[in-house]
């Protein structure tokens, strides 16, 4: 039994002090479970409200592709600079620390490789193994006007349904086809579907005319896609303009670990996206970094 001698009558209940509940940081989920938010703040920064995922599921489709030969060497030593890291379940039981504590995004679509149709895919893992992995979302390809588009779609709605049933978010990719147009028109149809069907959130291109439209008629958040890798400059200067423009951050992969310094580039772009840094700094302060690491 519990020893109840010495109880004090509890008396200090500020009677005077409403209680307080404050809305949840992060566009459209303030009507999310209770875990689904704490997921979802493993993933953004609360004092920010952005995320700098750093992307390495590249190989579920391309294989070892460069810079990912060896993720022990090339990937591992990024980890403390990201706010989230984007991969595979192989990769991460395989070569992923389990000391590493910040958000995990989950690939969970897969099926054919470079060497086939990309629209054609399934869902390739279950949920079970998702919370076995304590994955903070699962990321699932849609491909908005591709030969497959109705089935990638499904793909994403019984992934929904799952997450929403166990407190994990999902994480809606919007890919472009070789035959689609990247612009701001596409990318408001894409974008908008995968909310309208239950994305906790997109990722998507930046398109230099008309981003803003794409991210105001999105009723979650919009991470950007890095894409390939261009120079340094270009890539600071989108991840700049599209968090000016909207995005609640961005998913960088290639330019990144493609980077001549991606250890200097990787804390770059983190200060782009959580502090505002404008590129012209940006690229000053990669510089410098970059030629500390070579002295």
């Amino acid at each position: 039994m519990a020893d109840l001698d010495g109880v004090k009558d509890a008396k200090n209940f500020c009677t005077d002090i409403p209680m307080k509940n404050e809305a949840f940081f992060l566009k459209g989920s303030n009507s999310l479970d209770w875990g689904m938010k704490n997921r979802l703040s493993n993933i953004f920064s609360p004092k920010s409200g952005k995320t700098l995922m750093l992307a390495i599921d590249h190989g579920y489709f391309q294989g070892p592709t460069t810079g990912l030969e060896r993720v022990d060497l090339n990937i591992v030593p990024l980890l403390p600079y990201c706010d989230t890291l984007m991969l595979t379940r192989g990769i991460l039981r395989t070569t992923i620390p389990p000391s590493f504590t910040k958000g995990v995004v989950l690939r969970a679509s897969g099926g054919p490789s470079i060497l086939k149709e990309l629209s054609n895919e399934q869902l390739a893992m279950d949920m079970e193994d998702a919370l076995r992995l304590n994955a903070s979302a699962l990321a699932v390809q849609v491909f908005i006007g591709g030969e497959f588009e109705t089935q990638s779609i499904h793909n994403m709605t019984r992934l929904i349904d799952a997450g929403n049933r166990y407190g994990v978010a999902t994480l809606a990719v919007t890919a472009v086809g070789k035959d689609m147009k990247r612009d701001a028109r596409y990318f408001r149809l894409a974008c908008r579907i995968c909310a309208e069907l239950g994305a906790t959130y997109v990722k998507t291109y930046y398109v230099p005319e008309g981003f803003e439209t794409v991210t105001s008629s999105c009723p979650v958040p919009i991470v950007m896609a890095g894409g390939k890798k261009i120079p340094e400059l270009d890539a600071l200067t989108m991840a700049y303009n599209a968090v000016q423009e909207g995005a609640a951050g961005v998913d960088m992969g290639r330019n990144i670990f493609q980077a001549d310094s991606p250890v200097a580039m990787i804390k770059t772009v983190s200060k782009v996206v959580h502090e505002n840094l404008k590129p012209d700094h940006a690229l000053d302060m990669y510089e410098t970094l970059k030629n500390e690491e070579n002295d």
